[in-house]
């Protein structure tokens, strides 16, 4: 067999597997091409995730035949379980609940919020948590100083040697800045994440957050020596996810992608939602948003999916992180299908009743999904067992319509090739191609735009 030569390989080092994406093409005037994926099971628990790097690459030039002794090496991963982060603002509905948006769409497991003054038992919350990176938010520009500051003088005393993002008031960015400075804690000012009423400014700290998660990635045994091979920064899986979504965006307009792991079920949608309901919206939305839910990974979390689906699940058997036999595939595919009903209802918004002076009235609580016309589906569970577009085709519908869903006629595709990941990691330095691959992943033609328009 002759073998295929890879130009750049992309590893996208998850909780549970490891994939390896093969490339050729890129930056060259021609098309790009995809050559294959290997697998192997990512190797925490051994003490080192080079491992189960190489047991991928052996899989890509065995079984596919690809050379990949002279590839460019590029990665995202999750598999150091995502940044612990602690976010603390001015209040939920504000600048709490923006600061929240932007640390889930850069990778960020959020594990402590407080909204206005920090007590003493929040602080001993935050000493246990001992996170990773810790943001600090609060008022809008040259709105409240108080709180902010003193907020900001709490997580000083601790003095705990981590980085501090700042998105708050910018009013108070000097005192902010010499106060971590003086407690030895690096400090990143970035603009404000609620800068005026109703504007959402989150970009700026997504961009840092990642920025951070590159440089503490190594948490995971072994990914020191995978960062040592790397070109460029390892980056989140979910901010790459995220990117490609975003790409695919440019094309198809409104989208969501839902991707199914072992350890988690994430969703990212990017739309304005419908003019009309936007109108009845209690607070802004941004365009691109991802939720995150830790307990519905099909393999590492199948007990939790098992346990909120209840009788309706039935009973479940042999969970394998690679299924190998009819009844393990029947198994993970029953599990995917509750964590993509479960993950799209917590990732909509919803339509609820007030009563106020005027009487009664409907209002938009968080992300309207209705105008959602192309839904995408990738991760294992959902590209490799067989049953991903049905189970994308029959998202479990809301009787009292109240939940903001995508509407039952979207298009849906499948990452066939598995690679929004991988190829988020490429789209930083390949725009243009990055769009290529993911289009012939989901096997989108122009012709089918025309179509839908």
């Amino acid at each position: 067999m002759r073998m295929k030569q890879a130009e750049i390989i992309a590893a996208d080092i998850g909780s549970t597997l490891t994939k390896l994406s093969a490339f050729s093409g890129l930056g060259t005037g021609r098309t790009p091409s995809f050559l294959g994926q290997g697998m192997g099971l990512t190797t925490v628990s051994e003490g080192d995730v080079t491992l189960g790097l190489e047991a991928a690459r052996k899989d890509l030039e065995i079984r596919l035949g690809v050379d990949t002794r002279n590839a460019e090496l590029m990665a995202a991963s999750s598999a150091a379980g995502g940044l612990r982060m602690t976010v603390h603002g001015l209040t939920y509905d504000m600048t709490l609940r923006a600061a929240r948006e932007a640390s889930l769409g850069a990778g960020a497991i959020v594990s402590f919020t407080t909204a206005g003054r920090m007590s003493s038992d929040d602080m001993e919350e935050v000493r246990r948590i001992n996170p990773n990176i810790i943001l600090l938010a609060g008022g809008v520009d040259y709105g409240d100083r108080e709180i902010v500051t003193a907020n900001a003088r709490s997580l000083a005393s601790l003095k705990l040697d981590i980085p501090l993002v700042y998105a708050g008031n910018v009013a108070v960015r000097g005192e902010i800045r010499r106060l971590f400075e003086s407690a030895g804690m690096p400090v990143f000012i970035v603009e404000n994440v609620y800068p005026r009423i109703d504007e959402l400014n989150i970009d700026p700290v997504r961009k840092v957050i990642q920025d951070v998660f590159a440089r503490h990635i190594v948490t995971a045994p072994g990914m020191e020596n995978v960062r040592e091979r790397v070109t460029g920064d390892i980056i989140p899986t979910p901010g790459a996810v995220m990117r490609s979504t975003e790409i695919l965006a440019q094309t198809l307009e409104d989208v969501m992608t839902v991707d199914v792991g072992g350890a988690t079920t994430d969703v990212h949608s990017v739309t304005e939602g419908s003019p009309e309901l936007r109108k009845m919206a209690i607070a802004p939305e941004p365009r691109s948003k991802r939720t995150v839910e830790g307990d519905l990974g099909v393999y590492v979390n199948a007990s939790r999916i098992a346990e909120e689906a209840g009788s309706e699940l039935g009973q479940i058997g042999e969970v394998q992180p690679i299924p190998d036999t009819e009844s393990a595939r029947e198994t993970s595919a029953r599990l995917a299908r509750w964590a993509v009903d479960l993950s799209i209802w917590r990732h909509a918004g919803q339509l609820r009743v007030a009563y106020g002076a005027y009487g009664r009235n409907e209002i938009l609580e968080g992300r309207d999904l209705s105008v959602v016309r192309h839904v995408i589906g990738t991760g294992g569970a959902l590209t490799r067992l067989g049953m991903g577009l049905k189970i994308l085709q029959s998202i479990k519908p809301d009787p009292r319509k109240s939940k903001l869903l995508p509407p039952k006629d979207a298009a849906v595709y499948l990452d066939r090739h598995n690679i929004m990941a991988t190829v988020g990691v490429l789209a930083r330095r390949y725009p243009e191609e990055a769009g290529k691959l993911l289009l012939e992943s989901i096997g989108y033609r122009k012709s089918q735009r025309q179509r839908s328009n």
